[in-house]
């Protein structure tokens, strides 16, 4: 079929996604923007002011249903009844793994990707994480320091709004914050008692919520329900923050339920556009432009690469020096560490409601004194909050005296967990599956991931710590934190496979996401990590891809693309 040839195709609406289109769209060239998935109406989609008794299950959702077409996604505490709608049919959507290596592979193909479900968390790296290994000698630094990307953080904090407390941590640099969000009486006793046993910061979590009135979106209401959608537009999504602003200028062009399967490359070795499949009608097209990027998240971008096999690239693009689909990585978290806190117990309603908690970030490793057991570090999250209603139900009682208990008794809970980072490790790797193949007929990833002697060493120590602030905090009913560390992709941090560096046989893009050999190709999101820290990754995915996307449009100004 006959297309228009735009300046940029982009793959992928999500959060790098968008912050792309809108610095290339803003920076005068063409946009042409592929997703795979539908768009999403808020009055159709979103859930957050449903009620229980207005779902035909209550809110326990159909099993049935979800059991049969999402077996993985169902696995992931925001895929519901209330909100499946946001996650993808595992069966159309396959994967694999080898015995005994379990992967969960949790995604969200529609306009906006996994923005509408996503926790929020918006941290950035600091040198300790973009320069690790210059500091304990494992892997590779990154080719950019945080000087060179802090100026694309404040861009993305001051555009998307992220609330958070200035702290002065140069291991967890300040942002352009939004006023932050109060803790908890839970978390103000631990913060007291935690900085002066450990002389650890405790703070209010820095999250992509509005907590005033920002560029026209109002301030979060605090329901509580982020991952089921927000009707106001209170926290940041792509479908209500970037992509308006790329379509503000007249050069933006949607295409959604359009799979992307590969990139299409030329006699020169360029770029051309993208073969995609309609979703619906299953007929194959063709888009074009002069320079192709990819944002569909790190193991769908790396898929694509990997397919996109020619005379030139026999093994996919990128994939010279066979560096392609290696190094993937994912957070592991310690979870399951709490107890009651005694001192709490009440009979007044605490404010219920707050979207975040608090956070510890690390402190392990950072100066001189090192733990001999293992590199790099890991931070705390938590909360402590009251059971308004769960003590209830722990009774046998009936009568006007256990109602009046239940309402003047309430117990209060304090949970909290430790995530820690994941090396980079060339057996951590993904392929393409020889015979598994997708709805569209595009083959599967094969996915062969496992943590290490390093992340479980760490566990060692995350699980110490839990139960030292746990004591401290003397808790009542404690619950030790899990033995057993979480399964690979469980945390949805998923990096690295198509990783950034100076060095063409080390890496796969080069330090602006440009893949190495192809002049016109980008990959711009978590798929270019070298390494990962332990902080979620969405803020610095959308800082790289909006220095990418700025130096995209002054290339091609310049006439280099």
């Amino acid at each position: 079929m006959q297309t228009i040839p735009y300046d940029v195709l982009i793959v992928g609406s999500g959060a790098s996604g968008g912050w792309v289109a809108k610095e290339i769209a803003e920076g005068g060239l063409s946009v042409l923007m592929l997703e795979a998935g539908p768009p999403r109406v808020p009055t159709r989609d979103f859930t957050e002011h449903i009620w229980p008794y207005q779902l035909k299950f209550r809110g326990f959702g159909d099993q049935q249903r979800l059991l049969e077409n999402q077996p993985v996604q169902r696995l992931c505490y925001a895929c519901d009844d209330y909100s499946h709608q946001f996650f993808v049919n595992d069966h159309e959507n396959p994967y694999t793994f080898p015995t005994g290596k379990p992967f969960m592979w949790i995604r969200g193909r529609q306009v906006g990707g996994r923005t509408f479900c996503w926790a929020r968390e918006s941290y950035r790296f600091s040198d300790y994480d973009f320069k690790a290994a210059s500091r304990d000698g494992y892997g590779e630094d990154w080719p950019i320091g945080y000087a060179e990307l802090a100026p694309y953080y404040d861009r993305v904090e001051s555009f998307i709004g992220v609330s958070g407390s200035r702290e002065g941590l140069e291991q967890f640099p300040d942002g352009q914050f939004l006023p932050p969000m109060a803790l908890s009486c839970g978390a103000l006793l631990a913060r007291d008692i935690i900085g002066q046993k450990f002389g650890w910061r405790v703070m209010p979590d820095r999250v992509a919520n509005l907590t005033v009135s920002y560029r026209g979106r109002p301030a979060c209401h605090y329901c509580d329900q982020c991952q089921r959608g927000c009707h106001t537009a209170s926290y940041f999504n792509s479908p209500s923050v970037t992509l308006p602003a790329a379509a503000r200028t007249g050069r933006f062009t949607l295409v959604s339920d359009a799979v992307v399967s590969h990139v299409r490359i030329d006699s020169r070795g360029h770029a051309g556009g993208v073969h995609y499949i309609d979703r619906l009608s299953h007929r194959h097209r063709e888009a074009s432009a002069r320079v192709v990027i990819l944002a569909a998240g790190a193991l769908e971008s790396t898929r694509i690469l990997l397919n996109s096999r020619s005379p030139l690239f026999s093994q996919g693009v990128g994939n010279e020096e066979g560096v392609l689909g290696h190094y993937l990585m994912d957070h592991f978290t310690v979870e399951g560490g709490g107890g009651f806190m005694p001192g709490l117990r009440s009979s007044s309603r605490e404010l219920v409601g707050r979207p975040c908690g608090f956070i510890i970030p690390n402190y392990t490793n950072l100066a001189a004194s090192r733990n001999p057991s293992f590199v790099r570090g890991y931070r705390f999250d938590g909360d402590g909050s009251q059971e308004l209603y769960g003590h209830a139900f722990l009774s046998q009682e009936f009568g006007d005296a256990w109602r009046q208990k239940v309402r003047e008794d309430i117990p209060y809970y304090f949970a909290l967990e430790a995530q820690g980072e994941c090396l980079p490790r060339k057996e951590n790797y993904v392929t393409l599956d020889a015979e598994r193949k997708d709805k569209w007929g595009i083959p599967a990833l094969h996915i062969v991931a496992s943590y290490g002697e390093n992340e479980r060493a760490m566990a060692k120590a995350m699980r110490q710590d839990i139960g030292a602030i746990l004591n401290e905090l003397k808790l009542e009913q404690r619950t030790p934190p899990a033995d057993e560390i979480s399964v690979f992709g469980k945390n949805i941090h998923e990096c690295g496979t198509a990783r950034m560096g100076d060095n063409p046989k080390t890496s796969v893009v080069d330090r602006n996401c440009k893949v190495h050999h192809v002049p016109n190709l980008f990959v711009t999101d978590g798929a270019v990590f070298p390494t990962q820290s332990c902080y979620e990754p969405t803020l610095t995915i959308m800082a790289i891809s909006s220095r990418a996307g700025e130096h995209i449009a002054a290339s091609f100004r310049r006439g280099e693309l």
